[in-house]
């Protein structure tokens, strides 16, 4: 028996279908419903498609204690006012106060149409994903029966160009003694906005309420993926949190109902992540708070997270803080806002690995200003580090060949022994000193290496409409002409010529249409990954017809 070759085929076999049910759940789409839901400010100043201001009020947490009737001002007749910034194009809902969309003009919809940003949040036909914030307790200016009207100065604010930060402020007045003031802090370059809720108290009494923010989406798909039917998996969408033990947890939309999150710990952030992009929000460090999630009745998935009781005293002023991140999924930056938010760039078991392997990525990066040439020059490096490892597996597979006119004659001479032709290969094997798994042992020990490239390749938002050289705009989509899958399926051939033939008809047959097989499987993956496979491969050539090259010569000479 052929073990060598029997091993090699079922690795192959399992890296196939591993990387094909992955890449099944990572498809690009754009569907058109993104699309059709995303506006220009410069179409529509006041209003967002499809914005519903008196929606139910049941995802309003409650607190226990009396609330006082509010005064309400007249303000200008728009619902909504805009703000937009170098990387955020914003829509925040008077009524409440709340982000009803945000659009990402530095991450296109598609990468032909740079004129139509990603849209994150929105609230209209097609998805309901917002991000809200309020009061709530004693003195709380939101309850189930309505949301707190706010003015403002202007309907359109925008960050100038030489400016750094923005202020937005909407005001609201509690009673003739007590004025409330919502404001959202933005910063050049900065996907964060940071809430302050300012309570002037000019009263005799103290004022007490509760800090309450929440993200608010339905089930809805992810709009930047698709579902491949049978053979995928979605990739993940839902809340992702941080416990006192763990720095991230992850529980899915489906589970929400029967193991909704209750938690209490000081610091903290909740999330609502998917495929490249997430939003969070993140109360101060220092502070107590209570984490939760809900399923309202008409199905909308809420996570959020409460305050401690904030009491400020008569003729004093307080605040109340959080910080709502509203884009990528950037590692490097996440883990600068919050202790574990990096961890929703999810690696998979293969984590450790994943993260030198981005860490070199970005590094080449950062040298060459491509990402092509930075997977090229990760290829070079990984093949470095297993040069010695290769060399060996390539040996063993230059030894076979030598000796396949032995093998194949002592299969000739005991074709009715399976037995004795077992025992003669042994014998072969020992007096010629080859190891019959040397040549496939070290590829197996690469296989994780591989793996965990390819949840990088996946994985990293940065590679999302990151162009290549020619045809190859986008290196997380696949190759508009089939010309890297193509050249794929052929270095394949080029290796299986370099490789002893297999002695089985039946094995040979298989090996003979692995190339057409995995050519087929890679017309669909990303560019990145078959950009990958392409240099890795021509390197492996190279390298196994020098060492197949140097054995036949010694041969010869023998």
């Amino acid at each position: 028996m052929d073990i060598q070759r029997i091993l090699l085929i079922a690795a192959i076999a399992a890296l196939s279908f591993m990387l094909v049910v992955e890449w099944a759940s990572f498809r690009q789409q754009e569907p058109a419903s993104v699309v059709e839901s995303q506006q220009t400010f410069e179409q529509s100043p006041t209003q967002i498609p499809g914005t519903n201001s008196s929606a139910s009020m049941e995802d309003i947490p409650e607190v226990a204690g009396d609330t006082e009737e509010p005064e309400l001002q007249a303000g200008h007749d728009s619902s909504s006012i805009n703000v937009s910034t170098d990387v955020l194009n914003l829509s925040i809902d008077l009524s409440g106060g709340d982000v009803v969309y945000a659009a990402l003009p530095k991450h296109y919809a598609k990468i032909d149409t740079p004129n139509q940003p990603f849209v994150l949040l929105e609230q209209n036909r097609q998805r309901e994903y917002i991000a809200q914030s309020g009061l709530i307790g004693k003195n709380g200016t939101d309850t189930r029966d309505g949301r707190p009207l706010f003015v403002t100065e202007q309907e359109n604010y925008s960050l100038a160009k030489g400016q750094d930060k923005l202020t937005v402020t909407l005001a609201y007045g509690y009673s003739r003694d007590i004025t409330i003031k919502k404001h959202y802090h933005f910063t050049r370059g900065s996907y964060v906005v940071e809430l302050d809720y300012e309570i002037e108290n000019r009263s005799a009494e103290p004022w007490q309420g509760v800090l309450f923010t929440q993200l608010k989406r339905d089930s809805s798909e992810d709009p930047s993926t698709q579902n491949n039917g049978m053979m995928g998996m979605q990739p993940f969408l839902g809340v992702a949190y941080r416990t006192t033990e763990e720095r991230f947890e992850k529980l899915p939309f489906d589970d929400m109902r029967e193991k909704p999150l209750k938690l209490e710990m000081q610091g903290g952030w909740v999330a609502m992540i998917q495929h490249y992009f997430l939003s969070a929000w993140i109360p101060p460090a220092d502070q107590q708070n209570y984490f939760s999630t809900s399923v309202t009745r008409s199905g909308d998935n809420i996570a959020r997270y409460t305050s401690a009781p904030q009491i400020v005293e008569p003729n004093t002023s307080g605040h109340l803080k959080a910080q709502l991140y509203v884009g990528p999924k950037d590692q490097y930056a996440l883990e600068k806002i919050s202790e574990g938010l990096e961890l929703s760039v999810d690696y998979g078991w293969l984590w450790w690995i994943a993260q030198p392997l981005f860490w070199v990525l970005t590094q080449i990066y950062k040298l060459l200003g491509n990402w092509g040439l930075a997977i090229i020059g990760v290829t070079l490096a990984v093949k470095i580090l297993f040069f010695q490892l290769n060399a060996t597996a390539f040996r063993s597979m230059a030894n076979m060949r030598r000796v396949q006119p032995k093998l194949l004659e002592i299969r000739e001479r005991h074709a009715d022994d399976r037995q004795k032709q077992s025992q003669a290969m042994m014998e072969l094997y020992k007096k010629e000193k080859i190891n019959p798994l040397g040549g496939c042992l070290p590829i197996l020990v690469q296989m994780p290496v591989f793996i965990a490239l390819y949840w990088v390749l996946m994985e990293s938002v940065e590679l999302r409409h990151a162009p290549f050289f020619g045809w190859i705009n986008d290196l997380s989509a696949m190759d508009p002409y089939f010309i890297l899958p193509i050249i794929m399926g052929a270095s394949m051939f080029v290796q299986q010529k370099l490789n002893p033939p297999p002695p089985d008809p039946m094995q040979a047959k298989v090996m003979q249409w692995l190339p057409v097989i995995f050519t087929f499987f890679f017309l669909f993956f990303p560019a990145g990954l078959v950009l990958y496979w392409v240099v890795n491969n021509l390197l492996s050539i190279a390298q196994q017809y020098i060492i197949t090259r140097n054995i036949e010569k010694g041969q010869a000479k023998a």
